[in-house]
C-alpha cells in the first residue's frame, strides 16, 4: 500500500502540481544532455520499431513522468524519488512548452507552430497532419527518441494549428480535425424537425380544440390543416430517417487517420494511445437514446387522431329512446377530436340534453326536452362557428309509454 501512495502521489509535477503522462526512459535517455543522460542505461528499445502504423503506447509504469505545461520549467520528473530535469538540461527545445519562436511540435517530419503559421498565410490552411499520418506508415517515426513526450505527436500539432490560427487572427482557416461537427449539427436538425412536422400533422386534430377551450373559433381550421396532413406525414418520416443515419451511419476513425495512435491530445496525461474515454461511449449512448425517445415522440404526435376519442371521453349524458331527438350529417370532421369539438358546440345551445357524436358515420344525435321544440337553427349555427356544416337527416318523437295502472 505505501509503494502505490508513494506512485500516486508522483503522478502530478512537483512544480507546477498538473497531472503528467508517463515517459519512457528510453525517451530520458536520448534527449537529455551528455552529464544527465549518464544516469540511463536502456535496452534501445524504440516503441517505433516494430510498429510500422505508428508508435506503442506506454501502458506500464515506467518511473518518470512528462510535463507539458507552458508555466512550468520541469520537463521529466521521477515518479518515487525527487529527482528532476528542466529545459535547459534537454538537447531539443520543448515546443508544448513554449510561448513564442519556432516551437517545434514533430520532431520527426519537421513541423512546428512557426512552419503552420507559413502554410496558413500561403494556403490558407495546414496539411501537417495529414503529412504526419501519411508518413508515419512506413519507416520514419522515431517518437520515443526524438519527441520530449515520448510519444504521438498528433494531438500538440492539432493544438498548434490552433495556436498559429490564433495568433494570425484567421477566423476562416481550415482547421484539421475531424468533421464531424456538421453530421452532429445535421442529427439535431433532423430530431427537431422530426418532433416539429410529426406535432404539424397531428395540428388538424388538436389545434381546434385548443383553441375551443380558450374560447376562440377554429372554423375552417380542421379541414384545411387536413389537407396537407399526407404531406406533413410525410416530411416526417423524413426527418426521422436522416436523424436515424446521421446516428449509426458508419462512424470514420477520423481521430487516428487510420494509424495506431489517437489523434487528439490525452485528456488527464495519459497516453496517447490509450482506449478511448468512457464519456465518448457515454455520448454515444446517449444519442441514441434521444433518437428513440424523438420516435416514440412521433409516433404519439402522429397517432394522435386516433386515440383523442379515448382521451377526451364523452360527456357524460347517455341518449335515450324515451326523449325527442334528432340526427344531424356533419361534414369536415376529420379525426374524432372534431366529434369533442361538435359536441361542446351543441351542447352549448339552450334546450339540448344531451349529444353524442360518432365519426365513424359523421354524425349527431341531439335530443331535447320534450316539451319543446328542438332549436334547430341554432344547433346548425353552433355547427357552422366550430369549423363545420351540418345539416338535419331526421327527426324522431319519442313515444309516450303506456299507463300501466289498472
Amino acid at each position: 500500500m505505501a509503494s502505490e501512495k508513494t506512485i500516486q502521489n508522483r503522478i502530478q509535477c512537483p512544480s507546477c502540481d498538473k497531472k503528467a503522462k508517463r515517459v519512457s526512459a528510453v525517451t530520458l535517455a536520448s534527449l537529455l544532455n551528455k552529464e544527465s543522460a549518464q544516469l540511463f542505461q536502456t535496452d534501445g528499445h524504440d516503441c517505433c520499431d516494430s510498429n510500422e502504423e505508428g508508435c506503442t503506447p506506454i501502458n506500464g509504469d515506467t518511473g518518470w513522468r512528462f510535463c507539458d505545461s507552458e508555466d512550468c520549467d520541469v520537463v521529466y520528473f521521477s515518479e518515487v524519488e525527487d529527482t528532476v530535469f528542466n529545459k535547459s538540461q534537454l538537447n531539443v527545445s520543448v515546443g508544448v512548452k513554449e510561448t513564442t519562436g519556432e516551437r517545434p511540435l514533430c520532431y520527426c517530419f519537421g513541423h512546428s507552430v512557426s512552419s503552420i503559421k507559413e502554410e496558413l498565410n500561403t494556403k490558407g490552411h495546414s496539411d501537417a497532419s495529414d503529412d504526419i499520418r501519411a508518413k508515419m506508415k512506413s519507416p520514419g517515426c522515431r517518437c520515443e527518441t526524438e519527441n520530449p513526450s515520448g510519444s504521438c505527436c498528433l494531438g500538440s500539432v492539432t493544438k498548434g494549428i490552433k495556436i498559429a490560427q490564433d495568433e494570425l487572427e484567421m477566423d476562416n482557416a481550415e482547421i484539421d480535425t475531424p468533421a464531424t461537427p456538421s453530421g452532429n449539427k445535421g442529427e439535431k436538425i433532423a430530431k427537431i424537425g422530426t418532433i416539429v412536422s410529426a406535432i404539424m400533422a397531428s395540428s388538424c386534430c388538436w389545434l381546434p380544440l385548443l383553441l375551443l377551450a380558450v374560447g376562440v373559433s377554429g372554423a375552417g381550421i380542421a379541414s384545411t390543416l387536413e389537407a396537407y396532413r399526407p404531406l406533413l406525414i410525410m416530411v416526417t418520416f423524413s426527418f426521422l430517417g436522416a436523424a436515424f443515419y446521421y446516428t449509426y451511419r458508419p462512424k470514420k476513425a477520423a481521430a487516428n487517420g487510420g494509424h495506431g495512435c489517437c489523434a487528439t491530445e490525452p485528456v488527464g496525461g495519459e497516453d496517447c494511445c490509450a482506449p478511448a474515454a468512457k464519456g465518448k461511449f457515454n455520448i454515444m449512448s446517449l444519442n441514441n437514446l434521444m433518437l428513440w425517445g424523438v420516435t416514440v415522440m412521433a409516433l404519439v404526435f402522429l397517432l394522435f387522431p386516433r386515440y383523442v376519442g379515448i382521451i377526451i371521453g364523452g360527456d357524460g349524458k347517455a341518449v335515450s329512446e324515451n326523449m325527442n331527438s334528432a340526427v344531424f350529417k356533419i361534414e369536415g370532421m376529420s379525426c374524432e377530436g372534431c366529434t369533442e369539438s361538435v359536441s361542446k358546440a351543441i351542447s352549448g345551445v339552450t334546450g339540448v340534453s344531451s349529444v353524442k357524436v360518432d365519426f365513424k358515420s359523421g354524425t349527431a344525435t341531439v335530443q331535447h326536452l320534450s316539451c319543446c321544440k328542438l332549436p334547430t337553427d341554432a344547433v346548425l349555427s353552433a355547427v357552422k362557428n366550430a369549423g363545420f356544416k351540418g345539416n338535419v337527416v331526421r327527426n324522431h318523437i319519442a313515444k309516450p309509454k303506456p299507463d300501466r295502472k289498472k
